[in-house]
């Protein structure tokens, strides 16, 4: 064997520079797609449970499937978070809103906590299950 043939076997530097930068970005580009998706169960998971909020026929129901809404939105660590209620988001994430990057959908994600929040605060049935249906209807607006 010859020298000049080892070296051919081997990956030029522009090669491997070229490859580096390659593996990089691509690495780059998964992982902010996986931290966009991250929070998409989580908003999608509120809206189901701000639906059933939505139909249920006892304020009681409407409240609490309001606070898994809740819980969902803002994440185990969030303003809000009941620990006595059901978190139907648990091991999604840390809460829609905290791992929302895009300033605008967390704008968004704020506005359907406040109109969460109206719904808790209301003791009429129609009151709080049209906040929950307004809810449903801004987090499926926001879904990826």
């Amino acid at each position: 064997m010859n020298i000049q043939s080892g070296l051919t076997l081997r990956p030029s530097l522009f090669v491997r520079i070229v490859s580096a930068a390659f593996g990089t970005a691509l690495a780059l580009v998964i992982s902010s797609s996986a931290l966009a998706a991250d929070q998409a169960p989580e908003v999608k998971t509120a809206a189901v449970h701000a639906g059933l909020a939505a139909s249920v026929s006892d304020i009681k129901g409407v409240r609490a499937h309001l606070h898994h809404t809740l819980n969902c939105l803002v994440g185990p660590d969030g303003q809000g978070f009941d620990a006595n209620e059901i978190n139907p988001c648990q091991g999604m994430g840390n809460g829609a809103i905290p791992d929302t990057t895009d300033a605008a959908r967390k704008q968004a994600l704020k506005e359907a906590v406040d109109m969460v929040q109206s719904g808790l605060d209301s003791d009429d049935l129609a009151t709080a299950q049209k906040a929950a249906a307004d809810t449903k209807e801004m987090l499926k607006a926001h879904e990826m």
